[in-house]
């Protein structure tokens, strides 16, 4: 049966709220397909407003990978911003999709991306919104499949209650692996229902259906074990690894909003991974191994990006982009391809170790120079040491010495606050580099027209990583070392009016630490918070730290655990952690050992340039460390 659009009852609701041209949709290269052509159907969902989630990579892959499948039709909803949420309540109007306006439960699959967990409440307003029962155990053949990726889907357990299954890792083949066994299922009647779809995706190995095991807990609530509780299902699930990049170049068509978004430029992500161990950086762990994309790829996908969209920036997108072995060749290629022409290149990640001048200056060619983000994380030699941050003092000192030195004059150091052994000296040593800093580049421009900004983050402890075990710093204490370090900024008459300070305070990174590292307990809290009003907790104006620690207090009070049990205790290294039987690839004893490495400040080098560590990554998945050089040059166009 066709499906019509839900336009004509949304386009009067439109004049009555704030930035209504965010859900119109028919941004350039948005994708309509016939309804009745398809025969699978996905709905991809970002769980935050348009302005946040369109320039989302991960679903601009996903959105135009399923489309060029030809019974295959993919599209994309939001959060909606809590004015429209009232009147489509009031008026019937269900959570609908920005391309063809169709409502969300007709697809087959709700594909629910997540980078944060503090994108969990809208979840559950665009399942209520759409008529989708929230617990995944009250939905019927009628429901579409709610299935959760991204960073946050690697411990899925906080949100399991509402799932219908995760997947971990790349998403382009497990995409149209899921699309294929949909189309087979179909194909075949639908025979047993959802329930037997369940079963086909979770017998791969590759797809984790939460209601397929049970978890069992000590007395003290700490998890016995969770297990399989039928035949079939595999008592670990994989995540999943592209391992050529050059075969998936997407986005070939990236979308251009028609609304502001935070990010308005054309991104191509140059490699995937990171090996340099950051111990906090969850991201860098389950990524690895590192993969790169060629450099004549890496052209043409910009040369592609360009003509499609129209875009004037480029971003060349990886975690540490100045990693790439083949990175100068990269800048100076793309340079001298668009020199003249109003298109500008950016590096979003740049790490103090690896920039110098000669790539500072092919960004900024063609007159664009934005300020420079470098990031110490800890704020003493020590704290570097137990995070393994391998950048010493001199290390920044140097390179802000050679930036100011060739014109800039705004540099911006991002920092952490609640770091694992973390004293009060090593958040006050901010205040010390900062002063450095500013010192440095008065002293090498001969000018006092030299700016800092110190930005502070809270630290949270994330699954998959060496610190999955530490205990995570109480907001009293950082909040009291941040305010510390604001005072030991503005204090000072010398340096303080050239330095920024911008941080954040440590009530939503106490919510984020439990969210985590949380388990299947911790979805009534979120329910809970839903159901008292929460929603679009990403964003401070509408985060509530109280209604949290209410709805955790209320929730929790018939189980052994509350929120400081989730966040501020120190776990030990035998006990089952709730994400233990969901495999990054990372073996668990290496893990511990670099935890151990990192209370006694041992740092341990990049295996890309160094011997096999042994993380386990690369024998488990069966994968190995892709890198250049290939000795392959990008060749200049016609000059435009």
């Amino acid at each position: 049966m066709s499906v019509e659009s839900l336009f004509p009852r949304l386009e009067p609701l439109l004049p009555k709220v704030q930035k209504p041209i965010q859900y119109v949709g028919g941004e350039l290269n948005s994708t309509v397909k016939d309804w009745d052509e398809a025969t699978v159907r996905w709905a991809l969902m970002y769980p935050d407003a348009y302005e946040v989630g369109l320039p989302n990579q991960g679903v601009q892959i996903l959105y135009e990978i399923l489309n060029e499948l030809p019974e295959t039709l993919a599209e994309r909803t939001y959060a909606v911003w809590p004015d429209l949420e009232a009147l489509m309540r009031s008026e019937g109007v269900p959570q609908f999709t920005v391309d063809g306006h169709r409502p969300v439960r007709a697809f087959d699959v709700l594909g629910v991306s997540f980078a944060t967990e503090l994108g969990y409440t809208n979840l559950l307003t665009a399942l209520d919104l759409a008529g989708i029962p929230l617990e995944a155990a009250d939905r019927t053949d009628e429901d579409p499949i709610v299935l959760a990726g991204g960073h946050a889907a690697f411990n899925p357990e906080p949100i399991a209650d509402f799932l219908d299954a995760a997947v971990l890792g790349d998403g382009e083949q497990i995409a149209i692996a899921i699309s294929e066994v949909l189309r087979e299922w179909k194909a075949e009647g639908s025979p047993g229902g959802r329930d037997e779809l369940l079963m086909r995706l979770a017998s791969t190995g590759g797809v984790y259906v939460p209601k397929f095991y049970d978890v069992e807990y000590h007395p003290d609530g700490r998890i016995m074990r969770v297990v399989p509780n039928r035949d079939g299902v595999p008592t670990r699930v994989f995540k999943h690894t592209v391992m050529d990049l050059d075969e998936w170049p997407y986005p070939k068509k990236p979308l251009v909003p028609l609304a502001e978004t935070v990010h308005e430029r054309f991104s191509v992500e140059i490699f995937r991974g990171c090996t340099r161990g950051c111990r906090f950086c969850q991201a860098g762990m389950i990524t690895r191994p590192v993969r790169e994309r060629s450099i004549t790829t890496i052209g043409d996908m910009v040369e592609a990006g360009i003509k499609e969209s129209g875009f004037s920036e480029v971003g060349l997108l990886s975690l540490s982009s100045a990693d790439h072995s083949e990175i100068a060749d990269v800048t100076r290629g793309l340079a001298d391809r668009y020199e003249g022409s109003q298109v500008g290149l950016s590096l979003p990640s740049t790490r103090v170790d690896a920039f110098n001048i000669d790539l500072a200056n092919e960004l900024s060619r063609n007159g664009r120079r934005s300020g420079l983000t470098f990031a110490p994380e800890g704020g003493s030699e020590r704290m570097r040491k137990v995070i393994n941050k391998m950048v010493t003092e001199e290390d920044l000192i140097r390179t802000v010495t050679t930036a100011y030195s060739n014109g800039w004059r705004q540099v911006k150091l991002y920092f952490m606050c609640g770091l694992p052994t973390e004293e009060d000296v090593d958040v006050l040593g901010i205040a010390d580099l900062a002063k450095k800093v500013i010192k440095a580049g008065r002293e090498a421009t001969g000018s006092r027209d030299i700016r800092c900004t110190v930005s502070i983050g809270g630290f949270v402890p994330k699954p998959h990583t060496p610190f999955q075990w530490a205990a995570q710093g109480d907001h009293e204490t950082v909040d009291r070392r941040l305010r510390a370090l604001r005072d030991a900024l503005r204090s000072d008459k010398e340096y303080g009016r050239a330095i920024g300070y911008r941080y954040h305070d440590g009530k939503p990174s106490i919510v984020e630490g439990l969210l985590s590292r949380g388990d299947r307990r911790v979805g009534r809290v979120i329910r809970a918070v839903w159901e008292d009003g929460g929603r679009f907790d990403g964003w401070s104006e509408h985060f509530s730290f109280e209604r949290w620690m209410a709805a955790a207090e209320r929730a929790l009070a018939d189980v052994p655990v509350d929120v400081d049990w989730y966040t501020t205790r120190e776990r030990d290294e035998h006990e089952v952690l709730p994400w233990d039987h969901l495999d990054a690839g990372l073996d668990r004893e290496w893990l511990w050992q670099d935890w151990q490495d990192a209370v006694n400040n041992v740092e341990v080098e990049d295996c890309r340039w160094t011997p096999c560590y042994d993380c386990g990554v690369c024998p488990t998945m069966g994968t190995e460390i892709q890198i250049g050089p290939t000795g392959r040059k990008l060749l200049p166009l016609t000059v435009i």
